[in-house]
């Protein structure tokens, strides 16, 4: 059992690892794009304060992270594959054979799902298809106005199948399993959320925007 949950640490810290990369990117683009939206909220008579600025600053960072995971071949940002790249044995971006694309795409409901109580690999791959795209519906309702159960779902069903589709090209399977999984992670993510707006209201509205005080005493 030890062993196990330490191969589980292992894994999250490695694939967090390759997340790094693209989430320093996403840091830059919103600091670049910081007074823009500042400038916007200000045309609108509001602001966003420094709780909701952060959240929103890890929400980008995340979904750059997500991006590293998904939509560029597997294991694209590890240091592994970097060596090899650069010593030139293997392609930046592996050649895509589209009949084994095509055959690859895995489209019976629930059979990777039921695979997963077999072997701790494919039940880590679940767990984390799960836990990885719940932030996709809770810092949306987080962050946004008028947070529905239905947004969250759509936005999980949305994104997951964008990256699946997105997977053919990169050289990688996809299975109708993920965007099950995927999108039943946003929903709970969004659960997540009511919980914690649930228990602390008060806290939760302090990640929406608000009118500008200086409207009122300038």
């Amino acid at each position: 059992m030890v062993e196990t949950l330490v191969w589980y640490l292992g894994n999250i810290l490695d694939y967090g690892a390759q997340m790094l990369p693209c989430m320093i990117l996403g840091l830059a683009g919103f600091l670049l794009l910081r007074p823009a939206r500042r400038r916007r909220l200000v045309r609108l008579g509001l602001e966003s304060g420094p709780l909701r600025e952060g959240a929103l600053l890890l929400f980008v960072m995340f979904c750059a992270g997500l991006a590293a995971l998904t939509v560029f071949p597997a294991n694209f940002w590890s240091r592994t594959r970097w060596h090899w790249v650069l010593q030139g044995s293997e392609p930046l971006f592996p050649p895509v054979t589209w009949p084994v694309r095509f055959s690859d795409i895995q489209l019976n409901p629930f059979q990777e799902i039921q695979r997963a109580f077999r072997g701790p690999w494919v039940m880590f791959m679940m767990v984390a298809n799960i836990g990885i795209f719940s932030p996709v519906g809770f810092f949306p309702a987080l962050l946004g106005r008028r947070p529905r159960w239905w947004k969250a779902l759509l936005t999980g069903f949305a994104a997951s199948f964008a990256i699946e589709f997105l997977q053919l090209f990169v050289g990688r399977s996809s299975d109708v399993d993920d965007l099950i999984l995927n999108t039943a992670g946003a929903l709970a993510g969004y659960w997540v959320f009511c919980l914690l707006r649930a228990l602390f209201p008060k806290l939760t509205a302090k990640f929406q925007c608000r009118e500008r005080e200086d409207l009122y005493h300038g």
